[in-house]
């Protein structure tokens, strides 16, 4: 890779350790996906928060990284694994690690949004802006939807561009690598977000391009469609952006995903045909999903435990508003800075199925947690679980 004489500077460690390990590891994956350069970048997203999923030997490299390492970007940062202000029955050992890990990033200068909708919650830089987005869902909406650039970042790359200010340019950072070369082409109605999702999670798991094309969709889904559809694409496989084309491309490769597609998927993500616990919020919902649910709730009550996971600033203002306390009197209880597919409160040990309308959530419950899941849409919980 071709490096400016400051880059070769941060390499050899002459600012810092920690800039020099962030460089080492973008010039490794820079080598790796042929980028001839770095670019700079205005924005990072960084995962690796929970201390569940990072572990002792995560949370000692960022102790290092931190002593000297500081963001150059706007840097945001993942959920991590329970509410900061409410903190549940865990053990004494997992909340200090977990907020050790909290002040080694507040260390680097990075933003304790503990939040997978970033986009939500942040003032977004201007369209085309590289970024550096290691959240799978937010990367594919971003590419997608938010006319941002970035490649399915990992906590370490996203963490390394936040310290340097810069990414290998490479893949979906180029601009003719965000030309779909084969299209998904939808045959079904999609009537609510788990359509979206489960058309998703089937694009994600077929395609293993870096861009597709899908067709028959409409290009004003709403915001929970489009995040839904993202977080489907971003659990399942490696692609990273897809483009709603209203016609399909005579010229490139097509395949159909009908009713049977649709079923196949269904029937490995819905392992249960019922639940002990709902849950919503995989991505973390924000205010427009707030109010749709309280919109179809219409003051009626869930008969099961409802858990709801926003982020901290969504909370705030939605309980501004009443909003919160609203759904509070139906039952519901929100737990910010964590999302279900993170906190340690959704395990075996505590529940032996879900309720939820998230595909992704159905995915990681299944295949970390091995818990199984009853897969259905907000309209249908709300129909069968309220009174």
């Amino acid at each position: 890779m071709l490096l400016t004489q400051e880059e070769e500077k941060g390499l050899s460690g002459e600012y810092g350790e920690a800039l020099a390990t962030a460089y080492r590891i973008l010039i490794s994956i820079g080598e790796a996906t042929n980028a001839e350069k770095l670019v700079p970048i205005e924005w990072a997203h960084v995962s690796g928060v929970n201390y569940n999923t990072i572990g002792d030997s995560g949370l000692e490299f960022l102790k290092k990284i931190s002593m000297d390492g500081r963001v150059r970007v706007t840097t945001s940062l993942n959920p991590m694994g329970f509410d900061r202000d409410n903190q549940p029955d865990l053990s004494v050992e997992f909340i200090k690690k977990q907020g050790e890990i909290a002040q080694a990033y507040n260390k680097m200068g990075i933003t304790p949004t503990f939040s997978c909708i970033p986009y939500e919650i942040m003032a977004l830089p201007g369209e085309g802006t590289q970024v550096s987005l290691a959240e799978s869902s937010a990367a594919v909406l971003a590419n997608s939807h938010l006319n941002l650039k970035t490649n399915k970042e990992s906590a370490l790359s996203a963490l390394a561009s936040a310290i340097t200010g810069k990414s290998p340019y490479s893949e979906l950072r180029i601009e003719e690598n965000r030309n779909p070369q084969i299209e998904i082409i939808n045959e079904r109605e999609l009537d609510n977000e788990l359509d979206y999702g489960l058309l998703g999670y089937f694009t994600g798991k077929t395609i293993q391009k870096s861009c597709t094309g899908i067709c028959n969709v409409s290009d004003k889904s709403e915001m929970w469609n489009l995040k839904s559809l993202a977080a489907g694409i971003g659990t399942s496989g490696s692609c990273g952006m897809f483009r709603i084309h209203k016609k399909s491309d005579r010229s490139i490769e097509k395949i159909n995903y009908g009713e049977t597609e649709m079923k196949e998927i269904r029937d490995e993500l819905n392992t249960a045909e019922d639940g002990q616990v709902i849950t919503f919020g995989s991505p973390q919902l924000g205010m427009e999903e707030l109010c749709k649910i309280q919109t179809m709730l219409q003051n009626r009550k869930f008969t099961r435990p409802c858990k709801v996971f926003c982020p901290k600033m969504v909370y705030c203002k939605a309980k501004k508003t009443g909003l919160i306390e609203s759904l509070q009197r139906s039952g519901v209880s929100f737990i910010s800075d964590a999302c279900t597919c993170l906190t340690p409160l959704i395990t075996r040990k505590n529940y032996d199925s879900i309720i939820t309308n998230s595909v992704k959530a159905s995915y990681y419950m299944k295949t970390s947690n091995k818990i199984s899941v009853a897969l259905m849409s907000l309209k249908s919980i709300i129909r069968k679980y309220t009174t």
